[in-house]
């Protein structure tokens, strides 16, 4: 008698092969999606970067911010941009934060909500995948003039406590991104200023830039050490071993 087979499922030889073919397909297209993941978030820091230049420039030019009330616009941070704190202002003669928020924004919102992780030090935001700071530069001192960090609160801001130099903040600024989590978030940390200059760098140190606690210090790309009105580190190994060079 021949007997017919039993179609209802698969033999175990069967199921072996099919776990087998799985195994293989994911151990192809999961790192392709993690490169591309990675890719994408890049792709996405440069763009945000590029964005804040054009924020920036749009806010000096329009002499929104005067804290010293000559006449000459001044660069913001994340909160004073998006209009999600009050802009620094002239009150009684002297540098302060004012009473009024920028109206319209010329940023989203969302970049005027500092991140709420414990470990964070200074006000940054994140955003797929990266961290984002700004700098402002304080008053010279000694020859160096010293970069100032956004204020560690829920909607960022300038620290009455420890404004930025009004005269300098005429003209320099710069801003950080690097990941979150290295190479799973991001690989390269990015850097752009008041002149639109664009850096980059592998980010292969053996403690890579990531997370709130761990990004770079202001003075990072700068030749100057404290000083971020010197000129850029491009192309030179710097004190972190990171090299930075223009994004092409």
């Amino acid at each position: 008698m021949i007997r017919s087979r039993n179609n209802s499922g698969f033999t175990l030889i069967e199921l072996m092969i099919v776990v087998a073919i799985i195994a293989i397909i994911a151990s192809i297209a999961i790192p392709k999606l993690l490169s591309a993941r990675l890719s994408a978030n890049e792709a996405a820091a440069i763009s945000t970067l590029r964005s804040i230049s054009s924020a920036q420039a749009q806010l000096q030019s329009s002499g929104a911010i005067d804290s010293d009330a000559d006449g000459g616009g001044e660069y913001g941070y994340f909160g004073e941009l998006s209009g999600m704190t009050p802009m620094r202002d002239n009150v009684a003669g002297v540098p302060a934060i004012g009473a009024t928020n920028l109206t319209p924004a010329i940023m989203s919102s969302a970049f005027g909500i500092m991140s709420t992780d414990p470990a964070a030090v200074t006000g940054l935001i994140t955003r797929s995948g990266y961290c984002f700071q700004m700098y402002l530069p304080g008053p010279t001192a000694g020859g160096a003039t010293p970069g100032i960090a956004e204020l560690l609160a829920v909607n960022g801001g300038a620290d009455g406590a420890n404004l930025p130099s009004a005269d300098n903040s005429e003209i320099l600024w710069c801003a950080y991104a690097w990941p979150m989590q290295a190479n799973q978030t991001g690989n390269r940390c990015f850097f752009i200023n008041q002149e639109g200059d664009l850096l980059q760098t592998q980010n292969r140190q053996a403690v890579p830039f990531e997370g709130v606690a761990g990004g770079p210090a202001f003075d990072e790309v700068f030749v100057t050490a404290g000083d971020m009105a010197s000129a850029l580190n491009t192309g030179v190994a710097t004190a972190t071993g990171n090299i930075w060079v223009p994004v092409q």
